[in-house]
């Protein structure tokens, strides 16, 4: 893989932890690879690589998770309006289901994966579906393929994004609420209670 031109930084809220991301912002399009240390639930690190096809649509999403004593991978491609989804696991993790899905084809539809360790890919659909200088109070429900860590269960679910100004866009899912503060390219710079930009 070639080195990719920008690093993001975050600093974890909620427990100790850090989420380094590498990316590569097109006009169009995403490339990024990142790792994740956190220590909870469990003390692990989760590995990514993420691409888009043009118009910021999740194209691929490897995610590797690892702790003492075990290691899950999942894989993500979407084809057209479904998806692939692969697994391999060693050791045990607890008692928590397999990673992955029991069926992909509950992920008929979705463009977007939001990865939970990392604040990377709320920018995903911030820049897909404009939210980039619109209009206050633009709203867009979307269906997301949203990526446990570290168990990499991988669960279909509804997130909305509403924009509150040029810096702000509000982001719920079921009875979660956060006003995300955002730079001038869609990355977080802040999500209240979860991770803060550092560089």
């Amino acid at each position: 893989m070639s080195p990719l031109p920008r690093a993001l930084l975050w600093d974890r809220m909620v427990e100790v932890g850090t989420d380094l991301s590498l990316v590569d912002l097109r006009p169009e399009k995403l490339i990024a690879h990142g790792q994740v240390v956190a220590a909870e639930p469990v003390a692990h690190a989760c590995r990514y690589k993420l691409t888009t096809v043009d118009g910021f649509a999740t194209d691929t999403m490897t995610v590797e998770s690892e702790g003492a004593g075990w290691e899950r991978e999942v894989r993500l491609e979407r084809s057209g309006s479904s998806w692939r989804v692969t697994t391999s696991e060693q050791g045990r993790f607890g008692s928590v289901q397999l990673p992955g899905i029991v069926d992909p084809g509950r992920l008929a539809g979705i463009l977007d994966v939001d990865l939970e360790a990392t604040a990377l890919t709320n920018t995903l659909p911030i820049r897909r579906l404009g939210l980039l200088g619109a209009e206050p109070g633009t709203t867009h429900t979307v269906p997301i393929a949203w990526i446990r860590v570290p168990s990499l269960q991988v669960i279909p679910v509804e997130q909305t994004y509403t924009v509150i100004d040029a810096d702000t866009i509000r982001y719920s899912s079921g009875s979660f609420t956060a006003e995300l503060t955002v730079d001038k390219d869609g990355f977080v710079v802040n999500y209240p209670g979860y991770a803060s930009l550092v560089v």
